[in-house]
C-alpha cells in the first residue's frame, strides 16, 4: 500500500475530511495549509516525514520505525 492510500484509509476510519485535517494542521504548525496542498503532496507522493507525522498524530496514531526479524 501506498502512503496515499494509508492516509486515505485512516481519514476514512477516523471520519474526517481533508479540509478539516488541512484547518488542523494549519493551526498545529501555525502555517496554512490547504486540503487541495495535502492532496498534490500525496498525488506526487512528496508528502514529507514530518508532515506524516503530524498527520498521524492528528488522527491519534504513532509513526515509528519497526525492525524486522
Amino acid at each position: 500500500m501506498t502512503v496515499r492510500k494509508d492516509i486515505k484509509v485512516l481519514l476514512a476510519e477516523s471520519n474526517v475530511k481533508l479540509k478539516d485535517l488541512a484547518v488542523e494542521m494549519s493551526e498545529k504548525i501555525g502555517k496554512k495549509i490547504t486540503a487541495d496542498n495535502i492532496s498534490q503532496k500525496l498525488r506526487k507522493g512528496t508528502l514529507r516525514y514530518d508532515d506524516a507525522m503530524i498527520i498521524g498524530d492528528i488522527l491519534g496514531y504513532d509513526l515509528k520505525f519497526i525492525k524486522r526479524n
